[in-house]
């Protein structure tokens, strides 16, 4: 044991000491926060304003275009080509040409201007196009729009999940984007930090240490405290990454707590020009809607289970890192570089694979028996039980335990017969390994 731990150490502080562990250590949190940061950043910031001319031959769209601090409309009376040739003279960024066949063919608005406008304003425009259209058609129908207002409807689906005899709030949205995220992530650890330790067998055994380690160690006792030792690597900068993420983004509400608050809208949040009060009250209305819907979200994101996600996560992680780890190992003692370990490597990434292939089948149906049994298989269930933990109701106790115990047993019985083949493949240079030898190694 003493010896284990002591490989366990090398490993470990070799690894944390490398630059490329540092920079990772650094550059991970700065990628995950702003991967939070710089999108309400963005939305929150005010862009150089745009000024868009408007020449509306149809008279339907006078001063229906709400101005804002990003996007100003401007009504001009003169023809397209004019103002085309006068955009800079005028101080316009672009003209926006409504022709007045427009109610019979309205894909015939057109708009021109010195760059690219944004995705954001051109949907903007495109809205109050459609909005007044339908307006204008139902009007010569003779139906009032109002009317036609009160009868559309739109349906926002509460779900709740019955628990304990009490209903809980339930966001399948949610669930699926944690649930997804959380395999992905099990599949990147396992495969990269796997590798890292299949390639650190590969280094030992082609410069010859390993022949000189092995006279002191077990070859068991190598393989055991080469797998620890970057289990421990890869949960600490998995802490780091967490604590350092927290803390930019905490640090960054704190610094910047307006961009994090969600103002209600009344009507004088935006210019608009020659809108009725109905029309103002109307889009102050639907700007409170989208925040409350917003405000919602950021409820049900905080009746997530976190911990209980994190443990899973962290379990799950550990033993089958644990478990991939021992095979790495086993085929990098195989082989004398690392072009050579493909043929080896697909039968053991294969179940990876089938897992990743079948999320999106298993976050669609958490519930269902092929999510159920996928989580009791060890070679995918780390990805798979992670992945179902998220929803609501959450995965009972007892399918966790028994999965846990599966996997653990199961990596248990792969060591073995990995460092049987690491015992003997870890001296042995300059000859192909085929399959039916490894069989015979097993033996020994």
């Amino acid at each position: 044991m003493k010896k284990i731990l002591i490989i366990i150490k090398r490993e470990y502080l070799s690894r944390v000491k490398k630059k490329s562990f540092i920079i990772m250590t650094v550059l991970g949190p700065l990628l995950m926060a702003a991967l939070f940061i710089v999108p309400i950043y963005l939305a929150n910031i005010s862009d150089q304003e745009r000024k868009i001319a408007v020449i509306d031959e149809t008279g339907i769209f006078n001063h229906k275009f709400p101005s804002d601090n990003k996007v100003v409309f401007e009504d001009i009376y003169m023809s397209y080509e004019a103002a085309c040739q006068k955009l800079d003279e005028l101080g316009y960024d672009a003209v926006l040409y409504i022709p007045e066949q427009v109610i019979n063919n309205p894909n015939i608005v057109k708009m021109t201007s010195r760059k690219e406008m944004g995705m954001l304003i051109v949907d903007k425009i495109e809205s109050v196009i459609e909005q007044e259209l339908e307006a204008h058609r139902l009007a010569i129908s003779g139906i009032d729009k109002n009317i036609l207002k009160e009868i559309k409807v739109d349906v926002k689906l509460n779900t709740f999940t019955l628990r304990e005899g009490a209903e809980e709030r339930s966001n399948s949205t949610i669930s699926y984007v944690l649930g997804f995220i959380g395999g992905i992530l099990i599949y990147m650890f396992i495969y990269l930090y796997g590798n890292q330790v299949m390639r650190g067998v590969i280094e030992e055994k082609t410069s010859r240490i390993v022949e000189v380690i092995v006279s002191s160690v077990k070859p068991f006792q190598l393989m055991m405290g080469k797998i620890i030792g970057v289990a421990l690597v890869s949960i600490t900068q998995f802490i780091l990454w967490i604590a350092l993420t927290a803390f930019l983004v905490i640090g960054f509400q704190q610094i910047n707590p307006e961009l994090f608050k969600y103002k209600k809208a009344d009507k004088t949040i935006v210019e608009n020009k020659g809108l009725t009060q109905n029309e103002m009250e109307s889009h102050a209305e639907n700007i409170n809607l989208e925040n409350s819907q917003t405000n919602q979200i950021l409820k049900d994101i905080s009746n997530i289970q976190i911990v209980n996600i994190l443990v899973v996560f962290v379990l799950f992680f550990l033993f089958g890192y644990l478990l991939y780890a021992s095979m790495f190992a086993a085929i990098g003692s195989i082989v004398d570089n690392e072009a050579d370990t493909q043929q080896f490597l697909l039968p053991i990434t294969v179940p990876l694979i089938i897992a990743l292939i079948s999320l999106n089948f298993v976050l669609n149906n958490p519930d269902g028996p092929v999510a159920f049994w996928l989580s009791m298989i060890p070679f995918t269930s780390p990805i798979m039980m992670v992945a179902r933990v998220p929803f609501n109701p959450p995965v009972a106790l007892w399918e966790v335990g028994l999965s846990l115990f599966f996997l653990i047993v199961t990596f248990l019985i792969t060591t073995w017969l990995a460092a049987k083949i690491y015992r003997t493949g870890i001296l042995m240079y300059g000859k192909k390994t085929s399959v039916r030898e490894l069989f015979k190694w097993l033996k020994y």
